[in-house]
């Protein structure tokens, strides 16, 4: 049977874990409201992937010390889905809805404004530059690979586990919440709260992180993807 890690929880952890994340959103907001331009080819930079390799790395050393003593594996979800099977199907199932809500939303934003969502955060390149492909592969491992699996780990693993004990649907929209928050945007604020919320609905039901992962994952790919090739 597997270990139960909310009976070794504390008010500490949850408190900590809610600091961290409010701490990570208020920089990221602070930044964006500076209003400080944001370069162009950050995409095609080696500074740029390194940077968040970093940053990452940051962020997985402190979820790891909010979770000391804690059973990781069980923690976090690291483990298989109860079925693979159903698994794949709510993972696509849960993709196509993010899909979908983002488009309709940009669909209404376009119509009484000429925000882009995509491009608040300035990280999606506007086309392809051969020259520094190096370089964007390095970009586009740490934006697909790296980034989604800790920020699963910190929101669908840590964060999902120690609200749970609140309820599963608390545990979904705080996760959820929180994690559009965290990025620090105003005009892609409600597509990142979908997304998190809808993550986190796959987490309940395959009762497992690597579906959240993939997802992720594959979000930000595909993203990347097009911005370089039918957007550029």
């Amino acid at each position: 049977m597997a270990a139960d890690p909310t009976r070794k929880q504390t008010p500490w952890r949850l408190l900590a874990w809610l600091v961290f994340v409010t701490i990570v959103s208020g920089v990221n907001y602070a930044g964006q409201l500076a209003d400080v331009e944001t370069p162009d080819d950050l995409a095609y930079r080696y500074s740029t992937a390194i940077g968040a390799v970093i940053q990452y790395a940051v962020f997985l050393a402190i979820i790891l010390l909010i979770s000391w003593g804690l059973p990781l594996r069980d923690t976090f979800a690291l483990r298989r889905p109860t079925s693979w099977n159903r698994a794949l199907r709510l993972t696509v199932t849960a993709l196509f809805a993010i899909w979908g809500a983002a488009f309709v939303y940009s669909l209404v934003l376009s119509l009484v404004s000429e925000l882009d969502p995509t491009e608040e955060q300035g990280l999606v390149p506007s086309g392809w530059d051969s020259s520094r492909a190096g370089a964007f592969v390095a970009f586009f491992l740490a934006v697909t690979f790296v980034g989604p699996f800790v920020e699963e780990l910190i929101f669908r693993g840590l964060g999902f586990t120690l609200t749970s004990p609140y309820g599963e649907w608390v545990a979904i929209l705080t996760t959820g919440v929180l994690f559009g928050l965290y990025h620090g945007l105003l005009v892609a604020l409600p597509v990142l709260t979908v997304f998190g919320i809808v993550i986190g609905w796959l987490r309940a039901r395959t009762d497992s992180l690597y579906p959240c992962v993939v997802l992720h994952s594959i979000f930000n790919g595909v993203a990347l993807i097009v911005s370089v090739t039918v957007l550029g």
